[in-house]
Parts: structure tokens; sequence; C-alpha cells
């Protein structure tokens, strides 16, 4: 299995396009209920189990809700630079030691699950590569869920800066295409523009 072949599968067109209002208050009060269906311990046991199970709601959920968990590891964390480090040499049974343990941290971290999928490919390992595509394809729904990207009231949401970049690459964005940029107080909204064609995307960045 290639690399290519990934890449190939994250772009072919996902079920459950239509768009959900995005309401973070709502998923943290829900995520924090033990007796809600959108309990954080319930969902990510499905979403650690079979990720398939889980519906759009359930992954929205999921995707937005690690705004709130306190053990969420950012690209700047010296774990996540090892993990980088590991992958960047080849070292892929290295990176999937590492990466299990920041996996366990934070389970819907789209840039762990990247780099695992990567690991999982290289190492040829079919099981684990496909479990961890189908978690990456569930929180990508969730993001194009969000908006249709197709202006500043109805852009695409992520948590961050990786996020979209990610996306990007699912939404087969290239470098033919040039970004402007808006800052607001709790956002920044990025225009990605080639030709004609435009694509809104925000990228949340809250204080809670």
């Amino acid at each position: 299995m290639k690399c290519k072949i990934f890449f190939l599968l994250l772009m072919i067109p996902f079920l459950g396009i239509a768009q959900m209002k995005l309401n973070l208050k709502e998923i943290e009060k829900d995520l924090g209920n033990s007796k809600s269906p959108y309990n954080y311990e319930k969902l990510i046991f499905k979403f650690k189990g079979y990720p398939k199970s889980l519906d759009s709601i359930e992954a929205q959920h999921l995707y937005y809700g690690r705004n709130f968990l306190k053990t969420k590891v950012s690209v700047t964390d010296e774990d996540f630079k090892n993990l980088a480090d590991a992958f960047k040499s080849g070292n892929f049974e290295e990176c999937i030691k590492l990466g299990k343990i920041l996996y366990g941290k934070d389970p819907t971290n789209l840039d762990v699950i990247l780099i695992l999928l990567r690991a999982y490919d290289s190492t040829k390992d079919a099981g684990n590569f496909v479990h961890h595509l189908n978690q990456l394809r569930l929180l990508t729904e969730a993001i194009k869920d969000s908006g249709d990207g197709k202006s500043e009231k109805t852009p695409y949401i992520v948590n961050s800066v990786g996020d979209e970049y990610i996306l990007l690459n699912v939404l087969n964005v290239g470098k033919d295409f040039t970004r402007n940029s808006t800052t607001y107080k709790d956002s920044v909204v990025d225009v990605w523009s080639r030709d004609d064609q435009k694509i809104y995307i925000k990228v949340l960045y809250l204080n809670f």
C-alpha cells in the first residue's frame, strides 16, 4: 500500500454533506454530561473501537470538542517534535511507539493520526492503516459539514492551521492557490484563491 493510495482514498467524496450549525458551548456541555448521548467518554470509546459507527453529529462533537480537552497535544510540544523527528528519519517503529502514546492522550489529533497512518503504511500494517484512515475520514467529514467554504459566512471551520492544511489536501488545493487572511478576535479567516475559485476556511483561536 503506497502513500499515494492513501491520498486518493481521502479525496473520495464523503457521505453526509449536509451542513450543521456549530455551537461550541453546547458541544462543551454535552461532552461533560454523563447522561448525554454525546458524552466524551461514550464517543471516544466508539471512535477508538469502531469509528464507522459514529454519525455526523457525534463526529462534530469529537472534532470540535477537542478544544476542551485538557490533555490535547500541540505541535510545539517536545513529545510531538520527537514523533515528527522519528518519522522524518524513517524510524517507523519508534514513530508508532511514540505516536501511540500521544494518540492515547489526544485521540482526535489529526496531526498524530496522519503521522501514524503514514508510519503504518510504511510498515505495511494494513489493519491499523485502515482503522486510522476511517478515523481521519470521520473527522474531516465533520470539518466539511461545518460549511460549504464558498463565503466568509459559510466557511469550513478548523481547530488549527495544521488541520487547515490537512483539509486543503483533502480538497486537492494545490500550490497554485494564493492565500489572503483576515484576523478576528477568536479566529482567522483564510481565503484561498485561484482564478475565479475561492475557498474560505476559518481557523479557530479559542481561549477557554
